[in-house]
């Protein structure tokens, strides 16, 4: 190798390591958590509102002469859920301790009115009709779930290593309420995600490996049994495993789906340009939403995508990590297995390689109940990403943010001013 190239080479070596360096050290700042969730959720969120007006227009004119009639409410929701949002990035930890106990009260009476009053939709019965709304209990039950649990597991733990079977005592049984009512109302795909959090709470608190491994038997066991029993849960596995075959039955949603995807190519149709959502797909706008984004965006839109769930479940698992309050980490963790989960089943029922379950994808698909707690979740993570190490100085010498630089510009308020002290007389 001659001097030149050897020269050549090492310099490019030392620009590699600066880089590698420089994105380390953007790695350990201390707002790095902060930001990721938010710029983070914000992408999902104007993206899925996007792929809401595209995947329901023409359903919406059709039933409702209006084509933006679910896209509106579906950005009411997200206006509240942006609000709701912000004021939970605003709470201390302690709130968020004292709210789960409620919080789970609720969203078991608000299961126990499903059951009676509760509308049927595909076979569950989920929702409970408000007129203008329709409120799905199971949905902040996930956050109740977190929430409760991981208060329960942290004063438990307080102290140091308790047996693994108090882990189990109320956690257990508090679960299984939450989850057999809602297999009562025959939604497996909220059972599944119910466990996700549960596993979850379990692994970060330190449960022994064969107690996963019994619980996990169980829950296949259970899956089991509930499939046999149900004729369309069966047909589901069987529209699943032959999609092809059950084409005009079972497998149809699925073979939509896989056709959407499969017509996208590279960088999609275009935006609103997608064949699929002229009634060929059920549910294009919530359970199937990701198909249509994959027909109009393509695989580069679907990797787009998936790389910021993938940063947002960075982001939320690097909180648990940093912070030492043994709550927050059980929180934060719990609720990434929550949302992270929850996409990768949505995705992967959409691709073909999961069951299709009718659970919606977090922050894309269309619906307000499941919209407004993830969003309660995603605000509960930024307020726990403040108290990583460094980050409340780094808050502060930020200084006052965009909005409320805004608001004192326009002599509306802001933040206030420090007056100087007042020498009084000698």
């Amino acid at each position: 190798m001659s001097a030149t190239a050897h020269e050549s080479a090492e310099r490019s070596d030392s620009e590699v390591r600066e880089h590698l360096a420089a994105f380390r050290e953007l790695l350990n700042r201390p707002l790095t958590s902060y930001y990721l969730i938010l710029g983070c959720s914000a992408l999902l969120l104007a993206l899925g509102l996007m792929m809401v007006l595209s995947a329901s227009s023409i359903e919406a004119l059709q039933k409702k002469g209006d084509p933006f009639f679910w896209f509106f409410k579906q950005s009411v929701s997200a206006a509240l859920g942006i609000s709701l949002m912000w004021i939970c990035s605003r709470l201390p930890p302690r709130f968020f301790r004292l709210a789960g106990y409620p919080l789970m009260a609720l969203s078991i009476l608000g299961l126990v009115l499903v059951l009676f009053v509760g509308t049927a939709e595909q076979g569950a019965q989920r929702w409970i009709d408000l007129g203008p709304i329709y409120l799905q209990p199971s949905e902040p039950a996930k956050l109740g779930l977190i929430l409760w649990g991981a208060d329960l597991l942290a004063r438990k733990a307080r102290g140091g290593l308790i047996e693994w079977r108090h882990l189990l005592i109320p956690l257990l049984p508090g679960t299984a309420i939450l989850a057999v009512m809602v297999m009562l109302g025959r939604d497996l795909g909220t059972t599944l995600v119910l466990m996700m959090i549960f596993l979850a709470l379990l692994w970060v608190v330190g449960a022994p490996l064969r107690l996963f491994g019994g619980i996990l038997a169980v829950a296949v066991l259970a899956t089991i049994v509930m499939i046999s029993t149900e004729g369309y849960r069966a047909e589901r596995i069987e529209g699943w495993l032959n999609p092809w075959g059950t084409a005009a039955g079972a497998g149809y949603q699925a073979v939509q789906g896989q056709i959407a995807i499969g017509s996208g190519g590279w960088f999609g149709l275009g935006l609103g340009a997608s064949r699929q959502k002229w009634g060929r797909i059920p549910h294009a706008e919530s359970d199937f939403i990701f198909s249509i984004l994959g027909e109009e965006l393509g695989l580069m839109g679907t990797l787009v995508v998936i790389a910021l769930f993938g940063l947002l479940g960075y982001a939320g698992l690097r909180v648990a990590v940093r912070v030492k309050d043994p709550f927050v980490r059980l929180a934060s963790a719990s609720a990434m297995a929550w949302i992270a989960g929850q996409a990768i089943v949505n995705i992967g029922a959409v691709i073909g390689v999961l069951p299709i379950t009718g659970i919606p994808l977090p922050l894309v698909s269309y619906g307000g109940s499941a919209l407004l707690p993830t969003l309660a979740a995603l605000g509960m993570l930024l307020s726990f990403a403040k108290h990583e190490p460094g980050a409340r100085e780094a808050l502060a010498a930020r200084g006052p943010g965009p909005v409320a630089r805004g608001l004192s510009w326009l002599g509306l308020g802001g933040p206030a001013r420090k007056r100087r002290p007042v020498r009084g007389r000698r």
